[in-house]
């Protein structure tokens, strides 16, 4: 019988996400792939150092300790070329991470790979991948290389943070936002209270989360899912984005409405493995104190749009 992944969480990750390739980059930036690859194979026997997302990969595959079915799958999808692909694999081994697929494309877009695997997440350091990625419906971030990395807190908790508008939800009301200011939102926000926002690109993620908590196991020891929303909404707008996460049956364990305060400084006490928002600005921020990645998605990100 063919392998498949039906029914697991499947997380394609790059290999600048995972691991920290930032000066083999830089001398694929400033020379060619030839030059990158020879370096990459003479490091072969020296495993990367640890990347922005290495935290929260090891403990989605925590989930598959003690069960005969996986229930997370990770993959590799990389433009690297397949020679500089055995380093990561490597490496990979190196931190026991055990990731068996990888799909490398020497420097072609990988993220047409992303519907045959049903990936629920697609992180990488390529804003053009990410674009794509989020443009074909799967739920996707450019990280930020050189974000603080995940707090050692909480060895059993995957922990996840999630803006609202343009991430979890759509950006309709961001738009009234952009297009009419504060106050034309907030009346809007609080009319529309108990009509259910539509989904946004995150969506399938955090369904995909809500799934592998209540399906895992129950003991003490056993890996959980945490989940924050962290917004700027403040009240009254609050409520419609309580009401549709209601609608959707899916809760989160904690929410921040934080009408525009910084968002890094409560981050940095929820300590998640990742956070995703689609403004630049709360992006960086945050990225001085947890893990981050842009959604590059809504119309926040239309041209010359985001900060």
């Amino acid at each position: 019988m063919a392998a498949n992944l039906d029914g697991r969480l499947i997380v394609a990750i790059s290999s600048r996400a995972l691991f920290d390739f930032e000066e083999e980059n830089r001398l694929f930036e400033a020379t060619d792939d030839t030059a990158y690859r020879q370096l990459q194979l003479a490091r072969l026997d020296q495993p990367a150092a640890p990347g922005v997302a290495l935290s929260l990969v090891r403990k989605l595959l925590a989930f598959n300790q003690g069960d005969e079915r996986a229930q997370v799958e990770v993959v590799i999808l990389s433009r690297n070329d397949p020679v500089s692909g055995m380093r990561v694999f490597r490496s990979a081994q190196h931190y026991g991470l055990n990731i068996e697929r990888g799909v490398f494309t020497r420097g072609t877009n990988p993220w047409r790979y992303l519907k045959p695997l049903n990936a629920h997440l697609f992180l990488s350091a390529n804003e053009d991948d990410v674009r794509q990625a989020l443009a074909a419906g799967i739920p996707a971030a450019k990280v930020y290389p050189q974000s603080a990395h995940a707090s050692a807190a909480h060895p059993h908790e995957v922990r996840i943070a999630f803006d609202g508008d343009a991430v979890l939800f759509s950006d309709e009301a961001e738009r009234i936002y952009q297009s009419d200011g504060l106050q034309a939102f907030q009346r809007h926000e609080a009319a529309q209270s108990r009509q259910p926002l539509p989904a946004g690109p995150f969506k399938p993620l955090l369904e995909a989360l809500h799934r592998l908590q209540h399906e895992g196991s129950a003991s003490p020891k056993a890996m959980r899912v945490r989940t924050a929303l962290v917004t700027a909404r403040s009240a009254p707008a609050h409520e419609r984005a309580i009401r549709t996460l209601m609608d959707w049956h899916i809760d989160v364990d904690e929410a921040m409405f934080l009408g525009g305060l910084p968002k890094g400084d409560f981050l940095r006490e929820f300590e998640p493995d990742f956070f995703f928002d689609d403004q630049t600005g709360h992006v960086e921020h945050a990225a001085a104190h947890v893990p981050s990645g842009h959604v590059v998605a809504g119309v926040r990100n239309v041209a010359g749009g985001n900060r």
